[in-house]
Order: structure tokens, then C-alpha cells, then sequence
């Protein structure tokens, strides 16, 4: 399916953007937390370091400091013209130490457009967005890829047919850096880049109960393909910055060359999923359920890896912080991603299976400085067990999944809770399952042998509890236990001052 096909069919579509409950903010706002970690030297539980934006604490016994300066828009200005931005930096001491630079960023904003500048954390695609196991393209797991962004950031109602229709759109370009880059596993160096671009659609009045929502989000992650493919590429650089935008496939000066045949592809490394949602507006509460259609490699234009996406269901109170004992949030998930169109009697694609964030091409596949920029249930080898049955050119060995997650927030006196529970059926690769990975019509058999069936359950339960006006006291304990990551558990304590 082309990439105009797709676009065309997200107005069908039905998806909601995620929620923001956060309390009004203030235009300044500075903030120092101090954290004291306590794990098992060289494991550090899953949700200690999943979905954290990069913002992880060393293992054994560790400190942490964190200091942040943002700039709101004001909301109360008339200007029709705001600035804002942020500046995030954590310092780590431990077994080492490290320093890393978790935001910085300008925004501005003009009407209904905004322009974003620097490294800043984000989610895209339709998740809820504090509870969620993690969103297929661009989750909160890695630090945030530099890049410049323009935006509608909220969605802007069309005057026609009634405000029947709103629409909010992005594109941004970035610069990943430093990646390593090779075929048959000859590993080169190269300065990759990034572009998104996405659409969203919403159904629905604004005094209705029901509103649906519908859209699209396209990444790519590309650089200059002559240094892999050498004088049988032939596009230059910002040739390769337009195909990758536009999913364009090259093709070399003589296709029917037997060496050159390789070449017919898409430019660069991309990924994406077709998000579909609706949000209900009860008296007291808001549910909303989500689904999110993942593509890689091209079988979602067929329907062939149509069984894999993520699924979820949230809960949202409305009168939460009325009550001394209240809920706040229910966020149910099912994730799964063992199809990929790559079982024997899958739905026929020339690519094969998807072998979702894994590359032939960019060794590190989907991701960013160590960190997997999607859904981080889809493992790669650095942080699981050893001895696990892993195919040597897939960097993410595990990305056949199948998993629960839930997670809940509430108010128990003063006592902020928030608690995360995952449980998964995990299976590795297609290059460690009895078909082996695909292309076209060929399976090469696995050689590195089978990985199975792994189960793993991650708990987390962490509390705050506010014990002056801008101090923050708080506790989290994370554990792990199963056969795809080591058995640990670890606590971190943390104390926050704010600043306004």
C-alpha cells in the first residue's frame, strides 16, 4: 500500500489523543529531586528503567540528582504569540558515575502552530500517556532524539459541517548521530538522521459524549547509503533526505544486475503504526480504548501482520481529589506481536517478516543511545539473560510478544500511589523460532537455535507524599522475575523541592 493510500484511509479511522489531567501549570518552574537507589549490582528491575525518558539511576547503591528550569506558556496572556522551553540534567554517582542531559528546548507558539527546538520527551501515537506500557514508534523509553518540530500540538476545529471535524498535524527532522551501519554484519560508522510526520483526525462536536479519532505516524531513521552501498547508490544526501520523507523506493541504474536487484528498497529505516481510538464521556468518569496497528517493513499494506498492535483500555475519575480514599487512573493493555506476517502460512510479502525494530541495515535498528524509542517489552540483548537463543544479526532479540499489563494511580490520605503490574509470554525473534526469518518467499532455517517460550512478570508500586507546600517525600519498589531478565528487585528513594 502506498504511502498516499495510507493517508487517505486515516479519515476512516477512529482514534483519541492522550489526556492530560495535570494540575494548571505554573509559567515558571524550577525543581531538585535527590534519589537514593538500592539494586543488585549490574540489574536494575525493568520499570526502575522502562518508559523513564532516559532518566535511569545506576545500579548497586546509587545517588541521583536531577535539576530542572521550564518555561510555560502563559495562559493567561492575550498575546497570541508565547515562548516557552526547558532545561532537564541528571547527575548519577555510584559503581561509576555519569551526567546526562535529559531536555533542552525552545518552544514557540503562534496561534494554532507551535515550533519545538532541542531534546524534549514526548509519546506519539495513542497510548495513555503516564500508565501505558509504552507506544509502538515513539515511546517515553529513550532520551529524545535533538530534532526541530512543527506542530498543530492541539486540535484545531474546522468551521465546516458544525465543528464536526478537527485536525492537529506534526513533521520534524532531527539528527540521531553516531550509528553503526553495515551489511552481512561489516559494521561502518555513519551520522544518521530522523524525520516524522503524522496526521490526526477527530469526529466529533464538542458538546458530544463521544468523540472518535483517527491517524497516522510515519518515522524514519536514514544517512548517506553510499558509504554502505558504495557507486551502486547514487543518490546523494538530499536526495535521500526526500525518498525517506516520502517512502520513496530506490531503485539503481540497472535493476536486473544481480548485485543491484538488493538495492530495490525504501531509503533509510522506517517505522510507523495506524492508530485507531474513542473516548466516552461518562458523568463522573472517561473511558477511552485504543488500538495501535504497527507497520515496519510494508505487510500492514497487505494486512499480513494485522493480529499484532497494542491494545488498551484506561479509566480516567473526574472528581478525583475530592475524596481522602478515591482512584484516579485504570489503564488496561494487551500487547502482542508474534505475527509479523512471518509464519509459514502468512499472507505473502516480498519483505518477509516484519522482525519489528531490528534492521538489516542500521545495526542498532530502532533506537537511541543504548534505548530501545519504542515499546521497551521488545528486548534487546543488553538487558536480557544471558544464554537466551538470539539470531547475531538482530539487536533486539525478543520482539515476539505476547503481554498483560495494568496500571492504576490513586490517593490514599495525601499518599499518592501509582503501580504498574506486566506479565508476558515472550518468543524471541522469527530468526530463533522453528520457520526462521523470511524474504519473499525463501525461510532460512534458524542456526543459532530456538528461544522458545520465555514468561516474565515486572511489578512496580511506587508513592509520594506531599509533607510541605513544595517538598515532596517518596518510596518505589521494582522487582523482576521470570526467565527473559535476571531476578531482582531494587527500591529508590526520592525527595523533591519545587520552586515556583
Amino acid at each position: 500500500m502506498s504511502h498516499s493510500k495510507i493517508w487517505f484511509v486515516v479519515i476512516f479511522l477512529i482514534a483519541v489523543p492522550p489526556i492530560n489531567l495535570q494540575a494548571q501549570k505554573k509559567e515558571f518552574e524550577y525543581s531538585v529531586e535527590g534519589q537514593v537507589g538500592i539494586t543488585p549490582s549490574g540489574k536494575l528491575p525493568f520499570w526502575l528503567r522502562a518508559n523513564q525518558n532516559g532518566n535511569i539511576p545506576l545500579t548497586g547503591l546509587s545517588t541521583g540528582i536531577i535539576g530542572s528550569i521550564v518555561k510555560n506558556y502563559n495562559d493567561t496572556s492575550r498575546s497570541s504569540f508565547q515562548w516557552g522551553g526547558g532545561l532537564q540534567v541528571r547527575a548519577n554517582v555510584g559503581n561509576n558515575s555519569n551526567t546526562t542531559l535529559l531536555q533542552a528546548y525552545l518552544k514557540l507558539k503562534k496561534g494554532i502552530f507551535e515550533v519545538k527546538a532541542g531534546r524534549f520527551n514526548q509519546i506519539i501515537g495513542i497510548v495513555d500517556t503516564t500508565l501505558s506500557s509504552g507506544a509502538f514508534s515513539i515511546s517515553n523509553n529513550a532520551l529524545g532524539i535533538p530534532q526541530v518540530s512543527i506542530a498543530m500540538p492541539d486540535y484545531y476545529q474546522l468551521k465546516y459541517f458544525n465543528k464536526l471535524f478537527s485536525i492537529k498535524a506534526s513533521y520534524a527532522v532531527g539528527i540521531v548521530g553516531d550509528v553503526p551501519i553495515g551489511l552481512n554484519r561489516y559494521i561502518d560508522h555513519a551520522t544518521a538522521y530522523y524525520q516524522q510526520n503524522s496526521i490526526y483526525v477527530k469526529l466529533g462536536r464538542p458538546d458530544w459524549r463521544l468523540s472518535l479519532y483517527g491517524g497516522i505516524n510515519h518515522h524514519v531513521m536514514f544517512t548517506d547509503e553510499r558509504k554502505v552501498y558504495g557507486q551502486y547508490f547514487t543518490l546523494s544526501l538530499p536526495q535521500v533526505f526526500v525518498y525517506s520523507a516520502i517512502g520513496k523506493t530506490y531503485y539503481p541504474p540497472d535493476p536486473e544486475d544481480l548485485l543491484q536487484r538488493s538495492l530495490v528498497s525504501k531509503v533509510g529505516n522506517h517505522i510507523g503504526s495506524v492508530d485507531i481510538s474513542m473516548q466516552y464521556e461518562f458523568d463522573d468518569t472517561r473511558m477511552m480504548i485504543y488500538r495501535q496497528n504497527i507497520y515496519d517493513i510494508g505487510a500492514i499494506g497487505h494486512l499480513a501482520n494485522i493480529l499484532d498492535g497494542i491494545n488498551g483500555i484506561s479509566f480516567t475519575n473526574k472528581r478525583f481529589g475530592k475524596k481522602q480514599v478515591d482512584w484516579h487512573k485504570l489503564v488496561f493493555e494487551v500487547v502482542y506481536t508474534k505475527d509479523q506476517a512471518g509464519y509459514y502460512s502468512s499472507t505473502f510479502t516480498t519483505s518477509g517478516d516484519e522482525n519489528y525494530y531490528n534492521n538489516y541495515e542500521y545495526i542498532n535498528g530502532w533506537d537511541y543511545r543504548g534505548l530501545n524509542l519504542g515499546n521497551p517489552l521488545l528486548a534487546t540483548r543488553a538487558y536480557t539473560r544471558d544464554g537466551l537463543a538470539a539470531d547475531i544479526k538482530d539487536y533486539v532479540i525478543d520482539n515476539r510478544v505476547w503481554a498483560f499489563h495494568a496500571g492504576a494511580e490513586g490517593n490514599i490520605k495525601g499518599l499518592y500511589l501509582q503501580t504498574k503490574l506486566t506479565y508476558s509470554h515472550n518468543y524471541g525473534t522469527f530468526g530463533t523460532s522453528p520457520e526462521g526469518h523470511s524474504h519473499s518467499k525463501t525461510f532460512y532455517p534458524p542456526v543459532f537455535g530456538l528461544f522458545g517460550r520465555v514468561n516474565q512478570l515486572s511489578v512496580y508500586v511506587e508513592a509520594n507524599k506531599k509533607i510541605e507546600r513544595n517538598l515532596t517525600i517518596g518510596a518505589a519498589l521494582a522487582g523482576d522475575m521470570g526467565g527473559l531478565y535476571y531476578d531482582s528487585a531494587g527500591i529508590m528513594f526520592k525527595l523533591k523541592k519545587t520552586f515556583n
